[in-house]
């Protein structure tokens, strides 16, 4: 076995939900992470200190009204900090969201997408920047659309919580609240200790783009109230869905995997896994 590679990396959202399990992650495979903290737009960290910007932070509510908030934040400053590390030499590993597919039915990284909100707007604006210059940059860009990450420690998303999580909390006191129709509801659900892997794993890949990370199998929010309810012995009560996710919710995700899989190898853990380790 080679010396394993140590690298200094900036990771801006730090403190957020992927971003603390991230660090932590990334720490314990011995590299050197600095958490950036934004403060206000005019804000950057120095690309010219690391070998990697991991660029986390952003508005994340999917129910965000602020239009104008959403694009500065997500989409003007990302363009910047980019710009940067490609001036000074660092590469670059992103957030993006497989929100951008909408109810498209595709989920290949290069095709058809239909976002359905501000934010998932915002987050297919700067993939769409990325990949309309990806083979002018200096550095290595790597962008990664999300599926429904879940996992420990979600209480900072609050309402954007994973159903996983909303569903364990409300298990322990005896009842679930799952919205009606949920049997038609298929998700693509990765746990966040998944996500963080790949990140690590895809650091020492010589290649640019942007890959889906999910597991490549969706699962119904009905099965995961089920798998959650056996596990806390508790019910299931059918309620209607508020009428702000109408229209906005996504019936199905399944992660495309096949670019990922071209670089690096992972076996993705299922809900029913995971719930069985808790």
């Amino acid at each position: 076995m080679g010396e394993r590679l140590v690298m200094k990396i900036c990771l801006t959202g730090y403190k957020g939900f992927i971003g603390s399990h991230l660090g932590m992650q990334l720490a314990k495979e011995g590299h050197e992470v600095i958490g950036f903290r934004w403060e206000n737009p005019n804000h950057f960290p120095d690309p010219s200190l690391y070998d990697w910007v991991i660029h986390l932070g952003a508005i994340t509510s999917t129910t965000e009204r602020n239009v104008d908030k959403i694009l500065k934040t997500n989409l003007e400053y990302s363009m910047k900090l980019l710009e940067m590390c490609d001036t000074m030499g660092t590469n670059f590993q992103y957030a993006s969201s497989a929100s951008v597919y909408g109810n498209t039915g595709n989920f290949k990284e290069n095709g058809d997408v239909y976002p359905l909100n501000a934010y998932a707007w915002s987050k297919y604006m700067f993939d769409r920047f990325v990949q309309s210059i990806m083979g002018e940059f200096k550095v290595l860009v790597q962008g990664f659309r999300y599926f429904n990450v879940y996992g420990n420690n979600e209480e900072s998303k609050g309402d954007q919580a994973s159903p996983i999580t909303k569903f364990a909390n409300q298990a322990k006191t005896g009842k679930i609240k799952l919205f009606e129709n949920s049997d038609k509801y298929l998700r693509d659900f990765v746990s966040v200790n998944d996500v963080c892997e790949v990140h690590g794993k895809m650091l020492t890949k010589d290649v640019s783009g942007i890959f889906n990370i999910g597991t490549g199998a969706p699962i119904s929010f009905q099965k995961v109230a089920d798998l959650v309810a056996k596990k806390y012995n508790a019910e299931i009560e059918i309620v209607p869905m508020p009428g702000k996710l109408q229209g906005q919710y996504q019936t199905y995700t399944s992660a495309d995997l096949t670019e990922l899989n071209k670089h690096i190898q992972h076996k993705f853990k299922t809900v029913e896994e995971f719930l069985n380790d808790q």
